[in-house]
């Protein structure tokens, strides 16, 4: 294989792939080959350019660990994650409608009785959650897991916190026989995504701040249905037409409603101001 030239070298890198047994694997590689040899050719990129292109991709591999996700993060703010989650949660109508995982997810979260509170000692303004699991019919589903993630009320999640020793602001909640789940914690604030690496600095070089709208991330399960990973957002937010991970769906954003200091909806005596919000959430069946 000699003489190539930029008209020819595609097919023939194309053909290194004829043998390849994974049909999957060839149909991606394939497809890789063939965009990423005719972005070369739209941009007429330059050897420089290609070579900080590769300094930046190994940059953003020094910067993970085993807190942080640098690729994640660039797959958050290029609008991929929310396009292969699009791609693979086409539920049907009637169901919660997802969003990115993020990358702040935590095994092993502590499990709670419905109307704990999975922020305690946390700063923040304290905010009593409470919502159903249905299907996509409206019908109950008892005993659905919800797991639950977010910041605190400084907008910082604990897994950023070094000196924290205990998991905080997260937890694992089931359903009771009505589909029913509650609980308290802190109002969530909108924050920014770590932007002291190589894709922060990507961030600025496009122009583009770095917020995500205030949000509580869900996850929830049962048995004979499909998992949902998405968040409910906060009214009102100012990010909420500029998230940096482009993650906003106006079905998931609900009112987080403020209540001079008295008796809270589950009875619970406040002294202080508190903020309520609502959201119900409909699974899809697995063969939907």
């Amino acid at each position: 294989m000699r003489n190539l030239t930029e008209s020819n070298l595609t097919e023939a890198v194309l053909a290194k792939l004829a043998t390849t047994e994974d049909a999957r694997f060839r149909q991606i590689a394939e497809s890789l080959v063939r965009h990423l040899h005719e972005f070369v050719r739209e941009v007429e990129l330059t050897e420089d350019e290609w070579l900080k292109a590769i300094l930046f991709l190994t940059a953003v591999g020094h910067k993970c660990d085993d807190k942080r996700q640098e690729f994640i993060l660039l797959s958050d703010t290029l609008g991929v994650s929310m396009l292969v989650d699009a791609i693979n949660h086409r539920y049907p109508e009637g169901s919660t409608e997802t969003t990115v995982f993020g990358p702040f997810y935590q095994t092993g979260a502590p499990e709670f009785e419905n109307g704990a509170n999975i922020a305690e000692g946390v700063a923040g303004k304290p905010t009593y959650f409470s919502g159903r699991v249905l299907d996509e019919k409206g019908v109950a589903v008892a005993g659905a897991i919800v797991d639950i993630w977010a910041v605190d009320g400084e907008g910082w999640y604990d897994v950023q916190l070094a000196h924290l020793e205990a998991m905080q602001v997260r937890g694992r909640l089931k359903t009771d026989d009505l589909g029913r789940f509650w609980f308290w914690t802190v109002k969530p604030v909108s924050y920014p995504v770590p932007s002291d690496g190589p894709v922060g600095d990507m961030l600025r070089a496009m122009g583009r701040h770095p917020y995500r709208p205030a949000h509580i991330h869900f996850m929830l399960s049962a048995p004979g249905y499909r998992n949902i990973i998405t968040h409910v957002f906060v009214a009102g937010d100012g990010y909420l037409d500029s998230d940096v991970v482009f993650g906003v769906k106006s079905s998931l954003v609900t009112e987080f409603t403020e209540h001079a200091a008295g008796r809270a909806p589950d009875g619970t005596v406040m002294q202080t101001p508190y903020f309520v919000a609502e959201y119900d959430f409909h699974l899809a069946r697995e063969n939907s």
